[in-house]
């Protein structure tokens, strides 16, 4: 798979193929749109023409330092080392360092910014950019560091002395760290590089590494939605719950989009459901039948996490597109300072502005954090409730299939999760809202973008565990119960998830086991997409 990158045109799923191996390791190539490259070039020489001799106009970090400094003329004999001391004085990056496709979708949005031809690199530095991408080079990377204002400077310094071979930068290589120069000669490329005037500039001056994280963040949030549509189906049908709830003119008298849609996904699992009727509610589950005088009461309607599901599904779900328009506008921008316009006359004018400022990102990754934050809460409610028979109408107390007491079932898995839950609910507290001035105040007003994308992400992962194990729970709940309720057959699209985790996944039928190993199983299936696949199979796409 190749990518074209031309500063415009670059979506998220582009993102994601550079950033992610695919099944067979590959990562998707990327090159530079010709057009692009001849634009940059132009620009490139105009600026080199116009800017880069001593007795030009001051024009910020072209020909000066940067901060308080920027009135300081730097003379053409010292720019090559103006560019690599500016690196060295930004990094400053602390703490364990970011994960590979954090760090390559990175270097891939600060070259698409560059191609937007708003920056004025040399086209050297995005084909340097490019060509350690195209090679499965990743620049090792702290993750703290950065307030997200004047750029992500600190994590991108750190990039920047990656991909110039640096004596202190470190690469990741076929899955081992070396020296970054000793990376870029094994994998064929030259161990060093120098940076031309205004490089340096580019590549640390833009909160590229908050708009990484986000960028992955949301796409991984988007997939783990669809699940947790699923897995409140099969929650559903292992407490035989009402489908009233889910109609569409239910939906219609509320008519907010991601509402509708998230009832209409339970509609294509269970709409044709057995299970979920007044029928199926009369058999007695194993719990039940321990009190033969039990008469199973009137069911009316469900609890608020199954009843209310598309009403909390469903504003993640719109909060996911207002994101999405954020993410991808950022995508495609230019984020650095100064940036440079073609004035339509042969010449081009440089414009000081503030678009490194990682506002959008900070705010839009706090609002992602509180969206599926929430969506965990309810997921876990949901499962809470299959562990225990006086909430599930019977179902087996732990989903336990062997000896009571001897083992114990499920409920630890519970407790695991609703760590996770309270997790990120701390993680939720907004960090857009904070700033701390830096630099002799200088920089009076920050995003603290980065940090906002980092507890986002880990959110997004902690929800994606706890959906995984709402899905888990489910399926042990449906084949504990499989031969009792055989006369009431889940729906088609429950059944289709359900089938998609047997495939993997065996029923605990004996008693305990290692419930680490099928947790991990069944994070991995979410993360394949295979459920989602399997059921899109069996009713159509979701939503």
């Amino acid at each position: 798979m190749k990518i074209v990158i031309d500063g415009h045109t670059l979506a998220p799923a582009d993102v994601i193929a550079v950033s992610r191996a695919d099944s067979r390791g590959m990562y998707a190539q990327v090159e530079l749109d010709a057009g692009a490259r001849a634009k940059i070039t132009a620009t490139r020489s105009w600026l080199d023409a116009n800017f880069m001799h001593d007795d030009a106009p001051l024009m910020y970090s072209f020909n000066t330092g940067v901060g308080l400094f920027k009135d300081q003329r730097v003379l053409m004999k010292d720019m090559a080392e103006y560019q690599r001391k500016s690196v060295y004085a930004h990094a400053t990056g602390v703490g364990e360092a970011f994960e590979p496709d954090v760090a390559r979708a990175t270097m891939l949005l600060r070259a698409n910014a560059f191609a937007s031809n708003y920056s004025g690199p040399s086209v050297a530095l995005v084909d340097r950019l490019l060509d350690c991408l195209n090679a499965g080079l990743c620049p090792v990377i702290p993750k703290k560091g950065s307030v997200g204002a004047s750029g992500d400077l600190a994590p991108l310094a750190h990039m920047s002395g990656a991909i110039c071979g640096f004596e202190e930068a470190r690469m990741i290589w076929r899955g081992n760290v070396f020296p970054a120069r000793e990376a870029l000669a094994a994998a064929g490329l030259p161990p060093t590089f120098e940076l031309s005037a205004k490089d340096a500039s580019c590549l640390i001056n833009g909160s590229t590494v908050s708009l990484a994280l986000a960028a992955l963040a949301l796409e991984d949030a988007r997939r783990i939605l669809k699940h947790a549509d699923i897995a409140l189906a099969l929650s559903l049908e292992c407490l035989r719950g009402e489908l009233a709830a889910f109609q569409p003119r239910i939906h219609a008298a509320r008519p907010h989009k991601g509402q509708a849609a998230s009832a209409r996904n339970v509609l294509r699992l269970a709409g044709d459901s057995r299970r979920c009727s007044e029928d199926a509610r009369k058999t007695l589950f194993p719990d039940e039948a321990r009190d033969p005088a039990r008469v199973p009461p009137p069911r009316v309607q469900d609890v608020y996490s199954l009843r209310c599901g598309p009403q909390v599904h469903g504003p993640v779900r719109d909060a996911l597109a207002y994101i999405g328009g954020i993410i991808e506008t950022e995508i495609n921008s230019a984020t650095d300072n100064p940036l440079v316009f073609d004035n339509n006359s042969g010449g081009y004018e440089i414009i000081s502005g503030g678009h490194f400022h990682g506002q959008y990102v900070a705010q839009a990754m706090d609002l992602l954090a509180i969206a599926m934050a929430d969506l965990g809460s309810i997921c876990e409610r949901r499962l809470a409730r299959l562990i225990d028979p006086t909430m599930s109408y019977g179902l087996p107390r732990n989903l336990l299939a062997g000896k009571r007491g001897l083992n114990t079932g499920y409920a630890t898995v519970q407790c695991t999760l609703s760590a996770l839950v309270m997790e990120n609910r701390t993680l939720a507290t907004p960090g857009s809202v904070d700033s701390i001035p830096g630099k002799s105040n200088a920089e009076d007003h920050v995003s603290n973008s980065t940090w906002c994308g980092r507890k986002a992400r880990t959110i997004v992962e902690n929800t994606e565990q706890i959906v995984a194990g709402e899905i888990l729970l489910a399926a042990q709940a449906l084949s504990l119960v499989a031969d009792l309720a055989q006369a009431h057959p889940v729906g088609t699209g429950s059944q289709a998830a359900l089938d998609a985790v047997r495939e993997t996944i065996a029923p605990a039928l004996d008693g305990d086991r290692w419930y680490a190993t099928e947790m991990q199983m069944a994070l991995d299936l979410t993360r394949s997409n295979a459920i989602v696949r399997n059921v899109e199979g069996a009713v159509g796409a979701l939503e």
